[in-house]
């Protein structure tokens, strides 16, 4: 298939995850006395409020990128450092949910033979597995700004906390030296851990359908 093909297919899968990443992290703010993406129109999935032009262009580039972050003010929350993990997880959670759906929607539909082989409808499934796998897998490594950075300090003591928020604000610094490292000496937290754990679930929720990707 040409480049604008992949990209005309791709595209929706990739909107699509960014999108149900986001609106999950807000719906769950929401739903624990945080309305702040609410009242700013962010509470919904049209993808273009959730988009930002710079992390989306990278992400078709060079496949890293983000989308713009919902925004929550823990002090709204009913229980700020317990349930900020729970808005934390929405959005990986969402992400994992959506796969599965992916995943089991393409199973039933190769095993009824309802959709050609490695067709548009395949291809268009297959990677929204992977895409939502591979999104929420990253997310929660316990780097700032990434949302495992944020189920961390649910769990930590008081005393800690304040160690920790000094960290957020040099961990995006952090997360650049760890991906740059495995562009230079092999050692690639992408290719060591977040695809082997994406890819032993992509198996089981497609049943082993090959990703031609």
């Amino acid at each position: 298939m040409t480049n604008f093909a992949n990209f005309i297919l791709f595209l929706p899968p990739i909107l699509a995850a960014l999108t149900v990443h986001e609106y999950a992290h807000g719906w769950a703010a929401w739903k624990l006395g945080d309305s702040t993406a609410k009242q700013m129109g962010r509470l919904t999935l049209n993808p273009l409020a959730h988009l930002d032009p710079i992390g989306t262009i990278l992400l078709f580039l060079v496949h890293f990128g983000w989308a713009k972050p919902v925004p929550v003010n823990p002090h709204n929350l009913r229980h700020p450092q317990r349930d900020m993990v729970w808005v934390s997880l929405a959005g990986p959670g969402a992400n994992v949910l959506l796969a599965l759906i992916s995943g089991l929607a393409l199973r039933f539909f190769i095993e009824y033979d309802l959709i050609p082989a490695y067709g548009p409808v395949y291809l268009m499934l297959s990677f929204t597995v992977f895409i939502n796998l591979m999104l929420a897998i990253f997310n929660l490594v316990p780097i700032p700004p990434l949302d495992g950075s944020k189920v961390v300090a649910g769990f930590l003591p008081r005393s800690l906390l304040g160690a920790w928020e000094e960290f957020e604000k040099v961990g995006w610094l952090v997360l650049i030296g760890v991906i740059l490292l495995g562009r230079f000496t092999g050692f690639s937290l992408f290719d060591s851990t977040i695809m082997p754990i994406s890819a032993t679930l992509y198996n089981l929720f497609t049943g082993g359908a090959p990703a031609l990707f």
